[in-house]
């Protein structure tokens, strides 16, 4: 019962935002972030907690407030927009994103063995597709929404804008599968994770349970990895694509799998540190804990 009420609210927001035109959504996305930044005290307690890890020793309690505050503002507008381009042409989408590093996309395609894209919950994530899915093949792992209704509907606007869609469990088959056919395959491996499926590297200064995942299919596959950032630039947006790297592998896998968590994941965090607005502060990232630092604390 809470789900299908849940999605016939959703769908009342779809509704509304299919008749509004795309300035008119940016704007009460923006009105409704400020919102539930003031009423959500929760959230806003993770976001500012999550900052002062971060920022404490960079930014002023005032300047963190500002960043958190924009965070939520971004995070709403861009779901709302993300809404929105289910009324808009593959085409249309394509028009509003620019792109900044195109000829490192065509060198890692080049080299033939699929290309491994790792993104962070930062930006608008899911207007990439429709610009990545003119050069090839896209796919994009993901974890479902806990509403199956809204993930139904989802699944649809991914695969619209050209992107398959492979879901985490038992991914790891699909993916050496459209990595074998040349494909791109996108992942995001800023969230935490447990304990058992987790390696701790550093974040921020702070060690953080972080996917190997991505790791261990490089070194399974030999694709490249490809970083890749969706910035929001007012109305538009720019995707970013930055040079492809391979690590090499020595005979310890464990040890080579570490090291390249540590490379993507201080990669995502330089970028946070440049513009942090735009990420996903809201998610609690260092949640689970080493548990030697369990023990002692």
């Amino acid at each position: 019962m809470g789900e299908t009420i849940g999605y016939l609210a959703y769908r009342v927001l779809v509704g509304l935002i299919h008749v509004l035109s795309r300035p008119l959504v940016l704007a009460l996305g923006g009105g409704l972030g400020r919102l539930f930044y003031r009423l959500d005290a929760g959230h806003r307690r993770i976001a500012l907690g999550n900052l002062t890890i971060a920022f404490a020793g960079d930014k002023s309690p005032a300047e963190r407030e500002r960043i958190a505050r924009a965070s939520f503002i971004h995070f709403v507008r861009t779901a709302l927009d993300t809404i929105k381009f289910t009324t808009l042409s593959v085409a249309r989408i394509r028009e509003l994103v620019d792109v900044e590093g195109r000829d490192n996309l065509v060198k890692a395609l080049a080299a033939g063995k699929g290309v491994l894209i790792f993104s962070a919950h930062y930006g608008n994530w899911e207007a990439s597709p429709s610009v990545l899915s003119a050069y090839g093949p896209v796919s994009a792992v993901v974890r479902a929404l806990d509403n199956r209704l809204i993930e139904r509907d989802l699944l649809r606007l991914r695969r619209r804008q050209g992107a398959s869609i492979i879901y985490k469990s038992g991914a790891g088959k699909h993916v050496m599968r459209a990595l074998a056919e040349g494909g791109m395959v996108g992942i995001v491996v800023d969230q935490n994770v447990l304990r058992g499926q987790a390696v701790f590297v550093d974040f921020f200064g702070r060690t953080a349970a972080t996917t190997p995942g991505l790791a261990g299919l490089h070194f399974k596959s030999g694709a490249p990895l490809l970083p890749m950032f969706c910035h929001p630039r007012g109305s538009r947006y720019l995707l970013r694509i930055l040079p492809p790297f391979t690590v090499e592998p020595s005979d310890d896998r464990a040890a080579d799998v570490l090291k390249t968590t540590r490379i993507y994941t201080k990669m995502i965090e330089d970028q946070i540190r440049r513009e942090p607005e735009p990420w996903l502060w809201i998610h609690k990232r260092w949640n689970t804990r080493p548990a030697d630092e369990k023990k002692n604390p």
